[in-house]
């Protein structure tokens, strides 16, 4: 006769974990739920005057066009990856009393949002940063830009020679890299399924922790910047973007093109960069005839963000004129120098 036996010690202990386990997801889910939010919700708080939206290539662009109207080179301001225009408020601040200044919302980010076609490729960025100049009459362009922005930026000076007089490269993406450190919320947009539950769940304190990520001091991230990171992921139809972001940007399969820059070029970096390694500033300077090499040491990945006062004194040099030296001030110190700065 077969021979059976039974564990009814360990049914309630099983019955426990599952119900523990189920208590904790069901937390988890309920503290960390966060639905996309219409932009018309966001709009009061992160776009108050002098914002304003723009229609261009099938959307309502997010954009701040400010300072001397008569200013015939703008300087004009693009942000990197999950970021919007208001990572440049410091430098803004600076410039509008004496040059116009103009900077926007990249599709899939801030409160542009998700662009129509779902089309995030190099080309398309480029396009996209043409034809919102052309539509606020920039003709020609002093052009910055951080992380993605700083390639879209190179990319548009390559593809468009006549609108682009002299070219800010901050912590700029293009050359292949090795990272030492990438922001928690950039990794899980590239895991499938844990992606999609992104898309509904959205912990603040992984923002926070992807926002100090990239910042050399994290002491220097406040809540409210976190919020603002926050609020804007949360803009409908942005995280859904992010993901179909890193499945199109692929590495630039054509670097070498770097060397067809012919326009002023400063390249600024931050010393504790662990997303884009500071060995590729020296590139961009080498590659770059007549480039000049800001290095802020303790600073992050967002070195304008992080220290606006002092990396703008870089820039305010460099737009001084050709023959100004580049110099830097503040706690941060900077280590400076002309094309192929090490």
């Amino acid at each position: 006769m077969a021979r059976t036996f039974s564990i009814p010690r360990l049914r309630p202990v099983w019955l426990a974990v599952v119900v523990i386990g189920c208590a904790l997801v069901g937390g988890f889910v309920v503290r960390t739920w966060a639905p996309d939010v219409p932009v018309e919700r966001l709009k009061a708080r992160w776009a108050p005057p002098p914002s304003q939206f723009l229609a261009v290539d099938g959307m309502q662009v997010h954009l701040r066009d400010e300072g001397p109207r008569d200013d015939s080179v703008p300087v004009v301001l693009l942000h990197g990856t999950s970021s919007s225009l208001h990572t440049w408020n410091g430098w803004a601040d600076s410039l509008r009393a004496t040059r116009r200044v103009i900077r926007f919302d990249m599709p899939g980010f801030g409160l542009t949002g998700p662009a129509p076609d779902n089309d995030y490729r190099m080309e398309a960025y480029v396009r996209f940063v043409a034809h919102t100049l052309s539509a606020v009459g920039a003709r020609r362009v002093v052009l910055a830009g951080n992380s993605l922005g700083g390639w879209i930026a190179w990319r548009v000076a390559l593809a468009h020679p006549e609108l682009v007089q002299r070219l800010v490269l901050v912590d700029a993406a293009g050359y292949p890299f090795t990272s030492q450190s990438v922001p928690i919320g950039f990794r899980l947009a590239r895991i499938p399924v844990l992606n999609v539950l992104m898309q509904r769940l959205l912990p603040r304190s992984m923002v926070e922790q992807s926002v100090r990520n990239v910042f050399g001091d994290p002491s220097r991230v406040t809540p409210d910047l976190v919020q603002r990171y926050y609020d804007l992921t949360r803009r409908a139809g942005n995280r859904a973007a992010l993901v179909a972001r890193f499945g199109q940007l692929r590495e630039d399969p054509d670097t070498a093109a770097i060397r067809r820059i012919a326009v002023p070029t400063l390249v600024i970096w931050g010393g504790q960069d662990g997303l884009i390694p500071p060995m590729n500033a020296a590139r961009f300077g080498r590659d770059i005839a007549g480039s000049q090499v800001a290095i802020f040491p303790a600073l992050g990945h967002v070195p304008h963000e992080e220290d606006s006062a002092a990396t703008f004194a870089a820039l305010r040099a460099f737009l001084a004129g050709p023959s100004a030296a580049v110099q830097a001030s503040g706690t941060t110190g900077a280590t400076l120098g002309g094309a192929g700065a090490r």
